[in-house]
């Protein structure tokens, strides 16, 4: 234990003496009982951007997939150990959840690799050079539809890549048939950091607009 990390022995106290105690009973009853959250959050794993933060959902109240720039891969069955294809997989067939949201964020480290991958042929390494190549396909629409560079590009990429991820999740036959029969619904969404702002995708016009 000497060597754990002291601040997040510091956190764990806080949790202890603050958070578990005013939600005892629910932490008893989600572990009695299990887990029946509403809605799949897909977001970044990047540390300043947190689902439950944003939210301020309670315990059991939302389910998380974080990966580098909140990605979804198409769908492709042969590709077992894809942790997010499992995750969706898990939460449609066995939470029975009834949104799905992909949520973007400004400055994501990933978008900017994978812009300077393509501007410049840089290398990220062996693990995150496939993984952003899902990314390519975005930072080519919007290069090619828009005359933007700096930060206005990774914005407007950072955007094209929520709604990708969206149309990568209608390939999975669940999400598929879930949407026809009006028991799944997709939401797209871009969190604004230094703002503190979550921008909603408008579905009629692929416009990112405030609630």
């Amino acid at each position: 234990m000497n060597n754990f990390p002291n601040d997040l022995l510091i956190g764990y106290s806080a949790f202890r003496d603050s958070s578990f105690l005013a939600e005892q009973q629910r932490y008893h009853d989600l572990a009695e009982h299990g887990q029946t959250p509403a809605t799949l959050v897909i977001s970044c794993c990047d540390s300043r951007v947190s689902p439950e933060v944003i939210f301020q959902s309670r315990p059991g109240e939302i389910f998380v997939i974080r990966n580098v720039a909140n990605l979804v891969p198409p769908n492709n069955p042969d590709n077992q150990c894809d942790s997010t294809a499992v995750a969706v997989e898990f939460a449609i067939s066995v939470l029975k959840i009834q949104n799905i949201v992909v949520m973007g964020h400004q400055h994501c480290g990933g978008i900017a690799a994978t812009i300077d991958a393509q501007l410049n042929g840089t290398s990220n390494g062996p693990f995150i050079d496939p993984w952003v190549e899902l990314l390519k396909p975005s930072v080519g629409d919007t290069l090619n539809n828009n005359d933007l560079d700096g930060a206005e590009l990774q914005t407007c990429v950072e955007k094209n890549s929520v709604i990708r991820s969206l149309e990568n999740l209608r390939t999975f036959p669940t999400v598929a048939a879930g949407e026809k029969a009006g028991e799944l619904t997709l939401y797209g969404a871009w969190f604004e950091i230094a703002g503190g702002k979550l921008w909603l995708l408008d579905k009629d016009n692929g416009q990112f607009i405030e609630p």
